[in-house]
């Protein structure tokens, strides 16, 4: 449940259908058994009580479709039925009303807001009164009318046939609030005309995350919005690629597929590549290639779309390792260094005092016991003085 001005919503269900607060439109197999709710009298109806569902139907009741999926040229005009079933033990009066579809920000089909007005599609359907009331244990098939504009551009239309009923309660603080609990039946409507099946990437935008071992990489995550620009109903599945300077180290990741996108409509999503080296400045490159929704064929296959962008990855933890490889290794050579200079000191001290001593061992011989020091004298006439 929401507050005033939102709703809660369950599209496509083919049972009973207890008054949800799921705000997805989902559309079950047609296998699916039918939920029940049994509940107590009570002097009036309430949606916690009430039980219905909303599915494609004939004036003789329904034929086992899951959505109303047509296929018109422009200025056509159908007639169809929707068949609206009470599974409660009392009768109830709905609200019964067309719809466009949205794409939800999560990927989700829904419809406009209670209180928004239908332009496309949900415009183009014709239903013969606003409410009907369904007796306990009944079903009503309702007719009604689809004319497409003879203006109506080529390409999907998506929308829906909603019964719903509003409650008004009280929320947590005490505060009065509406609450428009819906369920309905899709519309796929193709127009006749050029199909143009285009997704669009926008708006990316991509960081790196380092990691503090700097054995392994870091983390590279890129968020982009996926828009239907084309007229075709698309589903997509994105790749993420990441290289270094000049394409190297260049990996590749799939992301998760992505669901229905209607025509019009953006869808954000995320993908995220582990062990990504630090090569100082990343280049990523998203890609999103189409892909057909159900049975549909597109010949030729859609282009994918590609986006790119670049982000810093600074090798902190990688650099401080070097640092400290480096300090290691200049403090080891400085160590040899200043024990070779010792070495060296310590072969030339003494090699000096070894040339020391062997300069005053003569010395000493000649000036011992037993050695006369004096010259004999000489005549300057060259005769001895004896």
């Amino acid at each position: 449940m929401r507050l005033l001005a939102t709703i809660a919503v369950g599209i496509g269900l083919l049972g009973v259908v207890p008054a949800p607060p799921a705000s997805a439109l989902a559309a079950p197999a047609p296998s699916s058994p039918p939920a029940t709710q049994r509940t107590s009298p009570s002097p009036a109806p309430s949606p916690a009580a009430a039980t219905w569902g909303v599915a494609p139907s004939t004036a003789r009741g329904p034929n086992g479709r899951t959505a109303f999926g047509y296929k018109l040229d422009p200025g056509a005009t159908l007639t169809d039925y929707v068949g609206v079933t009470n599974h409660s033990s009392r009768p109830l009066t709905l609200d019964l009303y067309a719809s466009d579809a949205v794409t939800t920000t999560r990927g989700g089909f829904d419809l406009l807001a209670a209180g928004q007005k239908p332009t496309d599609v949900g415009s183009w359907v014709r239903l013969p009164r606003r409410t009907v009331t369904i007796p306990s244990a009944s079903r009503l098939d309702v007719p009604f009318t689809l004319t497409v504009p003879r203006n109506a551009t080529p390409g999907d239309h998506a929308g829906g046939i909603v019964a719903s009923l509003t409650d008004v309660g009280s929320d947590a603080r005490g505060n009065r609030v509406a609450v428009d609990h819906r369920v309905g039946a899709r519309i796929y409507l193709r127009v006749t005309g050029e199909l143009q099946p285009t997704l669009t990437i926008q708006d990316l935008r991509v960081r790196h995350t380092g990691s503090v071992d700097p054995l392994t990489g870091g983390t590279v995550t890129a968020t982009f919005t996926v828009r239907n620009t084309g007229n075709v109903r698309l589903a997509g599945q994105p790749v993420l690629g990441v290289a270094g300077p000049f394409g190297l180290a260049r990996r590749s990741v799939t992301g998760t597929a992505l669901p229905e996108i209607l025509p019009g409509g953006e869808l954000a999503t995320t993908v995220r590549m582990s062990g990504v080296p630090p090569l100082f400045r990343l280049t990523a490159d998203a890609t999103v290639t189409p892909v057909a929704v159900g049975d549909q064929v597109l010949d030729p296959p859609p282009r994918a779309s590609t986006a790119q962008a670049a982000v810093w990855a600074v090798p902190w933890p990688q650099l401080a390792l070097l640092a400290l490889l480096a300090l290691a290794g200049w403090a080891l050579i400085a160590t040899r260094r200043r024990r070779a200079a010792q070495h060296a000191r310590a072969v030339a001290a003494a090699r000096e005092e070894g040339r020391a001593e062997a300069g005053r061992a003569p010395d000493a011989d000649r000036s011992g016991p037993g050695h006369d020091n004096r010259q004999p004298a000489i005549d300057r006439t060259g005769k001895d003085d004896t």
